[in-house]
């Protein structure tokens, strides 16, 4: 897929990856691809958190939605962003007390600063040790 972390913050990841590399029989994003990323902007979002917190973890998508709202036709960026952090908060207390939690995260994919794809994921992470 040829991706790569465009940006990482304490709130936020992005990812990018370049269309050749996605490409379908449109010379449009194939949609797997774009799928693909926005679930892996989630994962990895979740991953830096806990790994910052001394949490190592296994992370797997449970349920997800997602929308294609325009093809797209260039390179293209995947942005997960943790918008409560409250909420993020009391997870990884339940992550910390139970060793399983669930969270839902939303990723945006955009083309060229348009939004293209908007996708919401429910992820499970089980605690597999402390650091």
């Amino acid at each position: 897929m040829g991706v790569s972390v465009t940006s990482l913050s304490n709130q936020q990841l992005c990812l990018s990856a370049p269309l050749q590399q996605n490409i379908n029989h449109k010379s449009t994003a194939f949609g797997g691809s774009l799928y693909n990323l926005a679930v892996l902007a989630g994962w990895g979002l979740i991953a830096a958190r806990l790994d910052n917190a001394g949490l190592r973890s296994e992370i797997v998508i449970q349920e997800s939605q997602i929308k294609y709202i325009r093809p797209v036709k260039n390179n293209f960026v995947a942005c997960a962003e943790i918008d409560d952090e409250v909420r993020f908060k009391q997870f990884q207390q339940q992550l910390q007390r139970r060793d399983k939690a669930r969270i839902s995260l939303e990723s945006r994919i955009f083309e060229q600063d348009e939004l293209a794809v908007r996708f919401s994921g429910r992820y499970v992470v089980l605690v597999t040790s402390a650091a």
